[in-house]
């Protein structure tokens, strides 16, 4: 599984997963008619609000304010994945665009700002969860297309970004 660009190797069993060679206790529970799903990872519960990315085996996941970014692939696509260059990485950073429908809460830049990856660029409010949404790339701000209080769709570019 990649994690924001991160490598993590998970065993899921059913008596509970393996993450990076720790074994926890797991429960899923869906809530029914939304994209929430409640997660007790060793005791701990945690409400993960889960949508569907394009491509195989893509999700967006966010948890306390938190967003990532994650690929689950079974260890048959991961190689060919791997093999067929699927996870090579784009050249120049992507734009920015809304995951889900929301509200832009805070534009973090302003144009011509140099950003690193990782860097917060845009908080959006969706589900009643507040979401800092942050650049994969680094790069620099060429052209802001939200503000705070503008309600955006899901897909609409929020930033565009350009080498820098």
């Amino acid at each position: 599984m990649d994690v924001n660009g991160e490598r993590v190797a998970v065993d899921v069993g059913s008596d509970g997963i393996e993450v990076d060679g720790e074994r926890l206790e797991a429960r899923l529970e869906a809530v029914d008619g939304t994209p929430i799903v409640l997660v007790t990872l060793g005791g701990r519960s945690h409400r993960l609000a889960v949508v569907r990315g394009e491509g195989r085996g893509r999700y967006t996941l966010w948890s306390d304010g938190h967003r990532f970014e994650v690929e689950a692939l079974d260890e048959r696509r991961r190689v060919i994945a791997d093999m067929t260059g699927a996870q090579a990485a784009r050249s120049g950073p992507a734009p920015l665009v809304a995951p889900m429908p929301g509200l832009v809460v805070r534009v973090s830049v302003q144009v011509g700002d140099q950003v690193q990856a990782g860097q917060s660029l845009v908080v959006m409010e969706a589900m009643k969860m507040e979401n800092e949404l942050r650049s994969t790339a680094a790069g620099t701000v060429a052209s802001l297309r939200v503000q705070p209080g503008q309600a955006v769709e899901k897909g609409a570019v929020l930033v565009e970004l350009r080498e820098s």
